[in-house]
């Protein structure tokens, strides 16, 4: 989906041309429940093997926020046969590549490597989906490293501070109210204990997608997949609560004062994602109107409020769709020298009204819609980003087919669609308004950071 939020991005993007993805996947299920989608691409020599797990922060509860990126540290850390760090040693010296990620809805694992070293990253990979040791050591070392990581990357950094606290303010209910890398209360408290519970209640065969992309054989990958995850005995599915969001009954607003250079503006709409919208073409067409309001030099916020009325000196959208649970269509900006926040505020609210009263043109329209096309088409030059394609899609509960919709899904977005809502949406009892305001930065408070080390792409 797009996304253009100017300091954080919610999730991964998402969507694929229509320069056959779903015709060239061949899809398997083994008898213990992993499903595996492969994709031919024959243009290089490689592969890459990814392993999605059903499991993110958005599964997690006050408490153990962070365990399940804790848990992706601890993956790298020793198995019943490998010492810690000797799988990517190995990966290494066959001249691969590899890292993890976490984000509120999945957690992946990955290997890039010539596709004649394939059942390589296999037998690796099936090695400690059930067979990871989980060291007391190792633990207390790499939970250190999570924390420096959050002190680095949220606690001094003014704008994801920001950004964690409106996520926190304008969720209640919802569990994307809690961050991926968790609360540094809850980190602090975190046991082994809890990982373990967390690793034998997720990591299980019937719990993942393997997705494989690259110059293989269908048959091939499937034969070697038998063989190494093959024999994995199923776990038992957990269950999943809907967690779904309370209506909000009105407007809410935050102000967040810490040291920092510049002021920051966040205005977010509850808006439905794929799973829960009423009329299919809605998340779509939200998708157009983040386009048509930041989608690039043209569009209307660079347009009217950087270059025209000179309010913003930056400006961004974020919209997800493909999220387990429903999410915020969000409105970001630095107001320019001379403006404050509330004059951008102002200026957002006036581009939603005139959205509102007044469709896009076809012209408009038109021009967007081949941007998105574009985009989608130069995405496929990339096998590893072909596999998140389906791989995200397939962990978050959705078809991974709808990869090869988007583009059609997309051009078929009508200019009233857009209207309609941007009139449904976008209202204050649906709205929270976040401010960063800046206090002075004391050059004596600003202490270097040691590498926070660690193994993976948060």
């Amino acid at each position: 989906m797009i996304k253009h939020l100017i300091f954080i991005t919610f999730g991964i993007i998402y969507g694929i041309t229509s320069v056959a993805a779903s015709s060239q996947v061949t899809e398997y299920t083994l008898d213990n429940g992993l499903r595996i989608l492969i994709k031919e691409d024959h243009r290089a020599p490689v592969v890459v093997s990814q392993l999605w797990y059903k499991v993110g922060a958005s599964n997690e509860h006050l408490g153990i926020t962070g365990v399940s990126h804790v848990l992706e540290h601890m993956m790298f850390k020793g198995t019943k046969t490998l010492a810690p760090g000797e799988f990517s040693k190995i990966i290494a010296a066959n001249g691969g590549r590899e890292n993890a990620f976490t984000s509120r809805d999945y957690t992946g694992y990955y290997q890039k490597l010539a596709n004649d070293r394939l059942a390589i990253s296999f037998e690796l990979e099936a090695d400690r989906m059930r067979n990871l040791v989980l060291l007391e050591d190792e633990f207390a070392k790499e939970i250190k490293v999570v924390m420096e990581e959050r002190r680095m990357r949220v606690e001094d950094n003014p704008q994801s501070y920001m950004v964690e606290r409106f996520m926190a303010t304008a969720f209640l209910n919802s569990p994307y109210q809690n961050p991926v890398i968790g609360w540094m209360d809850d980190l602090e408290n975190m046991t082994l204990a809890d990982l373990q519970v967390w690793y034998e209640k997720w990591y299980a065969p019937n719990q993942a997608t393997l997705v494989v992309v690259g110059d293989v054989q269908p048959e091939a990958v499937l034969k070697l997949a038998k063989k190494y995850f093959g024999v994995h005995q199923p776990g038992t599915a957990p269950l999943v609560k809907p967690r779904k969001e309370i209506k909000q009954q009105g407007i809410r607003r935050m102000t967040v004062k810490v040291p920092a250079q510049l002021p920051l503006l966040l205005m977010g709409y509850h808006v439905p994602g794929i799973v829960n919208a009423k009329e299919a073409w809605e998340p779509y067409a939200l998708d157009v109107l983040a386009e048509i309001f930041d989608g690039g030099h043209s569009s209307r916020f660079a347009s009217d409020l950087i270059r025209g009325s000179q309010i913003a000196s930056s400006t961004g959208v974020s919209y997800d769709g493909f999220s387990r649970h429903d999410v915020l269509f969000v409105l970001s900006g630095v107001p320019s020298q001379g403006h404050t926040v509330t004059d951008l505020e102002r200026a957002f609210r006036e581009q939603l009204t005139h959205i509102q009263d007044t469709p896009p043109s076809q012209e408009e329209l038109s021009r967007l819609k081949a941007q998105v096309v574009a985009a989608k088409v130069y995405e496929q030059d990339s096998v590893f980003y072909q596999a998140m394609q389906l791989g995200s899609l397939s962990a978050t509960g959705l078809d991974w087919r709808l990869a090869d919709q988007y583009v059609d899904n997309i051009k078929a977005v009508t200019a009233d669609q857009v209207q309609q809502v941007a009139q449904k949406y976008f209202h204050d009892n649906s709205l929270t308004i976040g401010h960063l305001e800046p206090l002075p930065i004391d050059p004596e408070t600003i202490k270097p950071h040691v590498n926070a080390g660690g193994h993976h792409a948060h």
